[in-house]
């Protein structure tokens, strides 16, 4: 399979100019699947008012690039029909068939987005080509847990996402960490420029489930692309760490009474 990585610089809460972009690098591409970075058609906006939308305009949008140009798309949204929105991440394959919709589940307090958007709830692993995939987006990969979860069937993990340059050391060490805790594939995706104020780098990238960066792409707009297949079980075999987890153990541990 290849992956395609694509690296923009998001036109501000603009999904008309950001679609019309998005379509010249889909027609010029020769990858199976494009993956696009968080809230891939607005940046990563609160004005739930003005981004937000319930009449599935973004996904119909995508539907018709996937099956004009028979490529699978990864893509952020923001759905909206209450007094908040959810941070949506859609795949959608060559044949405009909607294999998985991921509302992301942590919302960044930090930054204030939980005042905008609800947490999700549920963690998606569809199959696509020969990988077993699942998305997540952005803050998430400060939540080990859920990978874990996630890898217990997932040979591929997409992370999505606009983390600016200030926290980019972070970025690439959480990456490398959930590849190589899970024994799987990293493919992340982020946003670069100045976008709403912030400075993203990009740095997007491929990690295999040693933790090796394949690759990566750093201030500048653009795609990377990778072919790479489905050896995730070799790597477990030749290093069957995960089969020594002890969650019955881990479970009971943070239910436990904590010391003085």
């Amino acid at each position: 399979m290849k992956i395609e990585l694509c690296q923009t610089n998001i036109i501000w809460e603009n999904k008309k100019a950001n679609l019309e972009k998005t379509e010249k690098i889909i027609s010029q591409s020769n990858s199976d699947l494009l993956l696009f970075p968080e809230m891939s058609f607005t940046g990563f906006s609160s004005n739930t008012e003005l981004t937000g939308e319930n009449d599935n305009f973004t996904i119909n949008s995508v539907k018709q690039l996937s099956l004009k140009y028979k490529k699978a798309i990864a893509f952020g949204w923001v759905y909206k029909k209450t007094e908040k929105a959810e941070n949506h991440y859609t795949f959608i394959n060559e044949n405009g068939n909607i294999l998985s919709d991921y509302v992301k589940i942590h919302p960044f307090s930090y930054s204030g987005e939980d005042n905008f958007f609800n947490g999700g709830s549920k963690i998606n692993i569809f199959h696509y080509r020969d990988f077993n995939i699942c998305n997540f987006i952005c803050y998430d990969l400060r939540f080990p847990e859920i990978f874990q979860i996630a890898s217990k069937k997932a040979d591929l993990i997409t992370v999505a996402a606009n983390w600016p340059e200030s926290r980019r050391d972070h970025w690439l060490t959480l990456l490398k960490a959930r590849a190589i805790e899970n024994i799987c594939y990293i493919a992340a995706v982020n946003c670069v420029g100045n976008i709403g104020g912030l400075y993203y780098s990009g740095d997007s990238c491929l990690i295999n489930p040693k933790g090796e960066i394949m690759e990566t792409i750093s201030n500048k707009e653009g795609s990377v692309s990778f072919e790479i297949t489905n050896d995730t079980d070799i790597y477990r075999t030749n290093f069957p760490a995960k089969k020594d987890r002890r969650e019955d153990l881990y479970i009971e541990l943070n239910n436990a009474p904590r010391g003085n």
